[in-house]
């Protein structure tokens, strides 16, 4: 007979790796927007599994989906494909600029492999020596070692012994600084068509067509990491698709599988050459169940309505927000695009993002924050404006009781 545990946040403590500090409550039930703890109190959800609920909680397709595809095969490995993996590879292709698809786990895996491609298309075309991926300060793209250490946040790297080299950070939205240091070793830059983690910073016209021109002048590739902006979240399926700019190398995880685990590497078919049979590989990517469910979802959110549903709701967001400054003004400014949103605060609220999100959970509102000065909000694409209303109404009465 199988041992019945008492589940509650006091086991966390007791038997988990504690590199997090999650909440007091333990959500048990989601439904669209709303999230119920075990208490069954009710949350509006703003925050969207960090990006990764693009269709909220138990969306019908995604129930549909799984059910189906759990009845029918769950695992084969890489040894053999499965039909699901090659139904939403090519919807990715003909959603897309790519013609090849690698599936993985996570972003950070998605990502590890982009940067892998990189440097083995740079060996392989140019010579070993061209090897130097830049990156951007403050930009994030994962936790395996390379990707952290791409990553220009150096707290998240620090610590851990010698870092891959060969790696440099420089300014986002820099131009100038980046044209200054690249060079004909330089292999590929890798960047957010959208700072997510960093602050919710988006790129000035001139520096993202900056950029793919310096890749080009200098044979580098240029790598979007669309883990957090892709899927719909900027109301284009890739955020690439509304900045004119077309990356040579793309990753995508989170809502991807809209909360099932799922990543991909997309690409051309020019540099997939590259990564010939055995130089990389994931025992559980292209799994048959995350590819059944991503399909479903990549289906539903490439529809038009929704994606300009996303858009609709922008202004939602906005609206509301700026509601709420006016009242209480807290925030400088709103940043992002689509549904990855970010409330900057002002010189007299700097360093206080976490008291919002704090405050907004005790009012049973679920936010996030992007740094100590960003109140970060990444809700479900399909949320619906009764939802917002109902949200930013327990926003605003847990700024009012922390404003002073």
């Amino acid at each position: 007979m199988t041992k019945e545990y008492k589940v509650d946040r006091q086991v966390f403590d007791d038997v988990m790796v504690p590199c997090y500090a999650p909440m007091q409550m333990i959500p048990v039930k989601g439904e669209g927007a709303r999230v119920w703890d075990q208490e069954g109190r009710e949350y509006v959800d703003f925050a969207g599994g960090i990006a990764v609920s693009c269709l909220g909680h138990c969306h019908p397709v995604m129930v549909d989906a799984i059910k189906a595809q759990a009845e029918k095969i769950w695992h084969l490995s890489n040894v053999m494909t499965n039909e699901p993996a090659l139904r939403l590879a090519t919807l990715l292709t003909e959603h897309s600029f790519a013609d090849k698809v690698f599936f993985a786990n996570s972003g950070a895996e998605a990502n590890e492999a982009a940067l892998k491609l990189a440097r083995r298309y740079a060996a392989d075309k140019f010579s070993p020596d061209k090897s130097e991926i830049i990156s951007f300060k403050q930009g994030f793209h994962g936790r395996t070692f390379f990707t952290v250490t791409v990553g220009g946040q150096e707290a998240y790297s620090d610590g851990f012994g010698p870092k891959p080299g060969a790696v440099t950070h420089l300014a986002y939205n820099d131009l100038t600084g980046l044209a200054e240091h690249m060079s004909e070793r330089t292999c590929a830059v890798m960047m957010e068509p959208l700072q997510g983690e960093g602050g919710i910073v988006s790129p000035t016209p001139k520096f993202i067509q900056g950029v793919r021109e310096l890749c080009d002048k200098h044979n580098a590739l240029l790598i979007f990491d669309e883990v957090q902006t892709g899927n719909g979240r900027t109301g284009d399926f890739y955020a690439y698709q509304g900045l004119g700019v077309i990356p040579d190398i793309l990753s995508t995880a989170k809502s991807l599988g809209g909360g099932f685990p799922i990543g991909a590497m997309l690409t051309t078919t020019e540099l997939a050459v590259h990564l010939k049979v055995g130089t990389h590989g994931s025992t559980y990517g292209g799994n048959p169940l995350a590819c059944a469910v991503a399909e479903a979802v990549v289906s539903e959110v490439t529809k038009p309505e929704v994606l300009a549903g996303v858009k609709q709701r922008e202004q939602w967001f906005r609206e509301a927000l700026e509601a709420i400054n006016a009242k209480y003004p807290v925030f400088a400014e709103v940043r992002g695009k689509g549904l990855l949103l970010g409330a900057a605060l002002n010189d007299e609220w700097q360093g206080r993002a976490r008291d919002i999100l704090v405050a907004a959970g005790e009012e049973g509102l679920m936010v996030l924050i992007a740094g100590a000065n960003v109140v970060r909000f990444t809700p479900s694409l399909v949320i619906g404006k009764a939802d917002i209303d109902e949200g930013m109404a327990r926003l605003e009465r847990a700024i009012a009781k922390i404003y002073s």
